[in-house]
């Protein structure tokens, strides 16, 4: 009887999802010892670090679980334990082969040639949908988009990451004012969480006033590691915020997920429109998918509720309609969009009532309802 009543136990804490790795205890192996007694039921699991971000929310999940099982007014006590090198070293492989097991039989995260490796993420077999969300030229609000898009999908119930591929011109960590560095495991970078979305960057790694010289080479490399090198844990949505205009990183992008999605940003203004086209032309060149359009700043309403369209109008309308895409959302130019972005905190969760988190929240239905693209394309084939 206190065999099965320890193995319930047991069942109960592996069964728990680690809110860093988003893998479960059992699946990482970390439950350490788990003891009932008649003072109660005492638990040990190991973290990756002394310095583990979240440790106060996985204690209280392993509290919870084990609180479940047990009969009313059992003591539950639960600690966490730094693990030592050796140890780490174990999870970061364990984190690898978690990840190509997520992406199926395809050979993922091996050499393709070129010294080249492939994401799982690029797998026939993943289920992951990779959202490319571009521009034909900076200053659109593509990164505000794929920041808020992001954070609405989580808000939605979706597991999400977020890479921000605008190498030379990061700002998704402050945008979202992530609160700690990327952990690193054994060989495998563990992406810190902000609003539920797993976010990985160059600003990690680079000084804010630092600026970024590399050529294409190295552009290639460091988006090869993002991809392969990172445990995204595969999440259902990965949202990648490209550069403004086709430069290598597009090509880096279609290379290294060919499955992708892309969906263009633009404002009402004529001007950007016709640039905007540039980044739908490159989708076809590259042969993805091209799913939709986005207009962002499309009018500022005063407190009288007098609506001024202060770039124009139709040009969302109009390139949608040039690429023969829908377009998915009109966005409102409004403070709260760029305050948020100041202060860390995305409009959709900083004014969640608003009227631009509804759009962002209708946006995100959208983009689900849209469901997987379907790509044809040769290096895909499974012979």
């Amino acid at each position: 009887m206190l065999a099965d009543r320890e193995m319930a136990l047991r069942e109960a804490v592996e069964r728990v999802v680690d809110p860093v790795f988003f893998q479960t205890i059992g699946e990482l192996a970390t439950v350490r010892t788990l003891r009932l007694s008649r003072r109660g039921v005492e638990a040990v699991v190991a973290v990756a670090s002394e310095h583990y971000p979240l440790p106060d929310e996985l204690h209280a999940r392993v509290v919870a679980a084990l609180t479940g099982v047990v009969e009313a007014g059992v003591e539950v006590t639960v600690e966490l334990e730094a693990m030592d090198e050796d140890e780490r070293a174990a999870l970061g492989e364990r984190l690898h082969e978690l990840g190509l097991a997520a992406a199926g039989p395809a050979g993922a995260g091996e050499r393709t040639g070129a010294d080249e490796r492939r994401s799982p993420l690029a797998s026939p077999q993943s289920r992951t949908r990779v959202l490319a969300i571009a521009s034909g030229k900076g200053g659109v609000g593509k990164s505000t988009v794929t920041v808020n898009l992001a954070v609405a999908l989580a808000q939605a119930g979706h597991s999400v990451g977020l890479l921000d591929a605008d190498i030379y011109g990061f700002s998704v960590p402050r945008m979202l004012d992530v609160g700690h560095p990327p952990m690193v495991v054994g060989r495998t970078i563990v992406p810190p969480v902000a609003f539920g979305v797993r976010v990985m960057s160059t600003g990690f790694f680079v000084d804010e006033d630092k600026a970024i010289a590399w050529r294409g080479p190295m552009l290639h490399k460091a988006l090869e590691q993002f991809l392969v090198d990172v445990h995204w844990a595969a999440p259902e949505f990965l949202v990648v915020d490209m550069p403004p205009g086709t430069g290598d990183v597009a090509l880096s992008v279609a290379q290294q997920l060919p499955r992708c999605e892309l969906y263009v940003v633009t404002t009402p203004q004529p001007a950007a429109q016709r640039v905007a086209q540039r980044a739908g032309a490159l989708a076809r060149q590259l042969r993805l998918p091209l799913r939709g359009v986005v207009e962002n700043m499309s009018w500022f309403t005063t407190p009288d509720g007098t609506r001024y369209e202060l770039f124009g109008a139709g040009g969302g309308a109009e390139l949608a309609a040039t690429l023969d895409v829908p377009l998915l959302a009109r966005i409102p130019l409004v403070p709260a969009v760029r305050e948020g972005a100041d202060d860390g905190r995305p409009v959709v969760v900083a004014d969640a009532g608003g009227e631009v988190a509804q759009v962002f929240a209708d946006l995100a239905a959208a983009v689900v309802a849209l469901g997987p693209a379907r790509v044809y394309r040769t290096e895909l084939r499974i012979s």
